[in-house]
């Protein structure tokens, strides 16, 4: 608003100063008609007493109207003292007067030259200082200094440039400390993968060094190791697989097909995927809910959010025992709730569940800490939002929500 306010000083205090001095011009070019016609009037009532006093016959109207005469003469009286009509002044007083005035004149015309220049000047410093200062901006963000505070807020060009280069700056700060973020992220990330896929491989490599350096092993032994090793590899091209959809995920590279789905049919496909799960630990898993619910999603990817919330389920649950799973929609929201009856979650660990690679104190030994980390990240890019409750030997509940 500062630039905007001095903007206007600068043309209220020129017009200011132009209209006073135009007074002054108007109540000096007054001053000097009047001094001009007293002076010149003078000498022509001296001029006009004389002739009176010479000849007293001649009438005053006479006199009056050879003044007011308006026809001119070629003949000039005083033409042979080097008078000339059209330069030089009978009176030599009106000459006088007219240099003093010619040098008021132009000291007046000076002096408001002087006053608009010193206006726009100062008004054109206060413009290069802000110049200087977005100079000086972007020579800091140029340094990478983003820790700048540009204040002003108002609407003239300069301002506008201010906060432009202010926008900037935000997004550049932004974008470094995501950089800087996003390589922290990699970092981690690769040291988690490292681990998680180098307990696995080193498991797979044991078991088949024993069976390479024991042809005599007996087949039951050696089958159990097989038996391993493919439980092994499963649990790699789960992590691999895992892995590569939630860096789809973070770098947008996936294109959602949404579109009306049933809800029911998203948790019966979902539970068809862990059946064989849910069969070897006799975990029976029942359904309850409005069969109309609906919500807007991608189908594929929404399976496969529910499908790992439930083989979380399926893992923390005891055999014999149920999950339940409830849904419903209303004006506000769809909602999915999904109720195991297994060992729960520890309070310390309720934070941290849907980080990558986050393995609870009640995690099983095959779990590597994915699967909820990704089904978040589904939900959420389908404009959703999933919570968990749990209490230890009691067992937990998910519920997800989606806004209609």
């Amino acid at each position: 608003m500062k630039n905007k306010i001095e903007f206007k000083k600068t043309i209220t205090y020129s017009i200011v100063v132009i209209v006073i001095f135009n007074l002054i011009f108007l109540g000096f070019y007054n001053y000097q008609y009047r001094k001009y016609t007293y002076s010149f009037n003078e000498k022509i009532n001296q001029i006009a007493l004389a002739i009176r006093q010479k000849y007293p016959d001649i009438d005053k109207t006479e006199i009056v109207e050879i003044l007011n005469n308006k026809s001119k003469n070629s003949d000039y009286l005083f033409s042979e003292y080097g008078i000339d009509l059209n330069k030089d002044s009978f009176v030599l007083e009106n000459d006088n007067y007219f240099l003093k005035f010619l040098g008021l004149n132009l000291t007046l015309i000076l002096a408001l030259s002087v006053s608009l220049l010193f206006i726009f000047l100062k008004y054109n410093s206060s413009k290069d200082k802000q110049l200087k200062k977005i100079t000086r901006y972007i020579e800091e963000i140029n340094n990478k200094n983003y820790k700048l505070d540009i204040d002003e807020n108002t609407e003239d060009e300069l301002s506008i440039l201010k906060n432009e280069i202010y926008k900037t700056t935000v997004m550049l700060k932004e974008s470094a400390e995501n950089s800087m973020q996003d390589k922290i992220n990699l970092k981690d990330s690769l040291s988690d993968i490292s681990h998680q896929l180098k307990t696995p491989l080193t498991s797979i490599t044991i078991m088949l060094d024993n069976i390479l350096e024991t042809p005599n092993m007996d087949e039951i032994t050696k089958t159990e190791f097989i038996k391993d090793i493919k439980r092994q590899i499963i649990n790699i091209n789960f992590l691999v697989s895992s892995i590569l959809k939630l860096s789809k995920l973070d770098a947008c590279s996936i294109n959602f097909i949404n579109k009306e789905e049933n809800i029911e049919r998203i948790i019966n496909y979902s539970i068809n995927n862990v059946s064989a799960l849910s069969d070897l630990k006799n975990v029976k898993i029942n359904l309850n809910g409005n069969k109309e619910s609906k919500i807007y999603c991608d189908f594929k990817w929404q399976v496969e959010a529910i499908t790992n919330i439930l083989k979380n389920c399926i893992e923390y649950s005891y055999e014999n025992s149920k999950i339940d799973i409830f849904y419903e929609q209303n004006k506000m929201y769809s909602k999915v709730v999904i109720k195991d009856y297994g060992r729960g979650i520890e309070k310390k660990d309720l934070p941290h569940i849907f980080e990558r690679f986050y393995k609870g104190k009640n995690s099983s030994s095959e779990s590597v800490g994915i699967g909820l980390a990704l089904s978040k990240s589904i939900i959420e890019k389908n404009n959703g939002y999933i919570i968990v409750d749990s209490e230890v030997n009691i067992g937990s509940t998910f519920t997800i929500k989606y806004e209609i």
